[in-house]
Parts: C-alpha cells; structure tokens; sequence
C-alpha cells in the first residue's frame, strides 16, 4: 500500500523514490513488524492471561514442563497480525506471491487456532484429531501448488534444483510440482509444530531460516544476481523478500516475550502457519532442497518422532529417552536454556552452509 502512495507522490517529494526499492522496504517491514510485536506483545499477553488461554502441558512430557501449565498460548496470533499488517504496508500488492504467501499463511494460522482453542477451552493437550489437521493442511498445501504453478512465468520458475551442482535441475510438470509443493508445505507446517516445545526453541531459527530464504528470494527475483549464481530466475521473488523480512521482525519481536522463561507460548496458530509459509517460500525460489539444509533442526525434530512412532510400533522399543528430540536431551539432563542456544548454533551453521550453495557450483 505505501509503495502505491509513494508512486504517486514521488513526482513532489524527492524521498519518495526509496520506496522503489525492495531492500529498502525490507528493512522497514523488518522494523516494523518488530516494533508492533514489541508494542502489542504486553496487551497481548493480558488479553489472553484474562481470556484464560493457558497452556495444557501434556502429563507424559518431562516433569519440568509441568509449571509450564496455564502460562498464556496463541501467541502466535500476534506474530501473524504483525506479518500481516507489515506486508500489506510494504509490499506490492500487485504482486500474486504476496498474496499466496498470506493465504497460505492465515489458512495454517486458522487451523492452529482451532487446534490451540480446543486444547484450551476443553483442556485436552492433544487438540484437533491428526486426521482433520492433515485434511486441512492437505487443502492449502494442493491448492497453493496449482495456484503458483499457473502463476509462474518461466519453465524455470516450475525447477527441481539441485544445489552445489550446476547442472542438474529437473523439469516438473504440473503434477509433479504440486505434489512437491504439497510435501514441502505439509512437512515444514508440522516439522516446525514439533520443535516449538521449548521456550524460544522455534522463534529464533525461524528467524534463521527466513533471513536466509530472502537472500534466495532476491538473488532469483534480479534477472542478472541470478544468471551470474545459476539460480532460476524467477520473476517477482524479490517482492518475496519483503514477506520473509516481516517474518523475522516479528519473531524477533515475540522472541522477547517467549525467551525463557516464556511469558507467552506460540502454540499451533504461529507454528503451523510459520512453517507453511516458510515451506512456501521454498518452492517459490526453487530452492526446496536448501530449505532442508536451513531447516535441519526442523526436519531433525519430525524424524525422530516419525523414528519413536515407528520403533515403538515395530519392536516395542524406543530409540530416544523422549520425543521429540529436544525432550530426549532434557531426559539427558541438560537445561532447557542449553538445549535452545545449542539448537540455535545448529541452526545459524546449517543457515551458512546453506548459503554457500549460492556460490558452490
């Protein structure tokens, strides 16, 4: 929206013509989205504290947790109203990934938030049953592939890359690109819901990962950074830039608040919709494979559960103490804080490496 203002009044106001810019309203809506988590987080965490929105810690996790009980959930819901309002302001709204992006987002949002209102209206920690969540996220994730598939302008824009390799990239038709998206959505929506167990465990490497998804966006969205990488070029990636730098404000911001020991939790509603959105990003900028690299923590956290689940059914044996992952170091007997600021170093490594795909090729 301000873009369009600064459009028409760029002619009178010299200054106005920063806003053609996309590193520069990058960088707003990063300060933006932060600065509206920081001011409403407070309001936030009374209204729900008043609402009794408290968290319902699971009897069969780690004891500790169990002080955990009743400290606010749906925290969330401020990281999405700050994304949201942030890339209305900043981006272009002429631009179709822009609104992809919010879609995908506020859907998984609207599906965390039914799951959240059940744990903590009817008390059940188990939420909605894992039959309507994968219906719902199996929706978004199909209609988003469809959507971005007519949506894309180039045979490049619809490419399975293989980073750290110049040239092995495989064309996808229609039905293989959706499928893709729908995997990469679906399981970066729940990688991620499993690693939000810890105070500040998923804020922080989303942040990670979301900053360094926006340097993909915009080395694919400029037709020359990407013909001098070997990246595909995508046209309007670079408007996606924007909706990552929102992203990382307002986790930052909530990052304040949920820092151990949390005042607020993420719950469902900012976790689902957080990892979707990310999932989505990927498959924007054809960089699937790097999300993974990035995501290691994610993708880490929902194999050992799939590992537990599966072990246990097979052999009646587990292979870790709990899962996820991060329970089994606990079990371990480190801190809740030393996990976190471990799994953030892991995270901030895999985010480097997966940058240097950008140059090794």
């Amino acid at each position: 929206m301000l873009l369009w203002l600064a459009e028409l009044f760029h002619y009178w106001v010299n200054g106005f013509h920063l806003f053609q810019y996309t590193t520069f309203r990058a960088v707003m809506a990063a300060l933006t989205s932060l600065t509206l988590s920081l001011m409403l987080g407070p309001w936030m965490i009374r209204k729900l504290t008043q609402l009794k929105v408290g968290q319902a810690v699971r009897h069969d996790g780690p004891q500790t947790h169990l002080i955990k009980t009743g400290t606010p959930t749906m925290g969330g819901t401020l990281i999405l109203m700050a994304i949201t309002v942030t890339t209305l302001l900043w981006a272009n709204l002429a631009n179709p990934y822009v609104w992809i992006l919010l879609a995908v987002m506020l859907s998984t949002g609207a599906l965390g938030f039914y799951d959240d209102w059940k744990k903590v209206v009817h008390k059940d920690p188990h939420g909605v049953s894992a039959r309507f969540k994968m219906m719902w996220q199996s929706v978004v994730a199909l209609l988003a592939g469809v959507v971005l598939f007519y949506a894309a302008h180039l045979s490049a824009s619809t490419t399975f890359i293989v980073p750290f390799f110049k040239e092995i990239a495989y064309p996808l038709g229609g039905i293989g690109f959706v499928i893709l998206t729908y995997f990469v959505i679906v399981g970066t929506s729940n990688a991620v819901n499993l690693t939000d167990g810890l105070d500040g465990l998923a804020a922080f490497p989303i942040v990670l990962v979301a900053a360094g998804l926006s340097i993909f966006a915009y080395v694919s969205g400029h037709v020359e950074f990407a013909h001098y990488l070997q990246l595909p070029h995508v046209p309007g990636a670079n408007e996606v830039v924007v909706f990552c730098a929102a992203i990382c404000g307002a986790c930052l911001g909530f990052l304040w608040f949920n820092a151990y020991p949390a005042q607020v939790f993420m719950g469902d509603v900012g976790a689902l919709a957080l990892g979707a959105a990310l999932g989505t990003v990927a498959v924007i900028v054809r960089q699937e494979i790097v999300l993974v690299i990035m995501g290691g923590l994610f993708v880490v956290e929902a194999l050992s559960v799939m590992l537990q689940v599966g072990s246990y059914r097979m052999r009646h044996k587990r292979i870790f103490l709990m899962a996820p992952i991060h329970h089994h170091f606990e079990q371990k007997g480190w801190k809740e804080t030393q996990v976190v600021v471990r799994f953030w170093i892991i995270t901030m490594i895999l985010v480097l490496v997966g940058l240097a795909s950008l140059k090794i090729r």
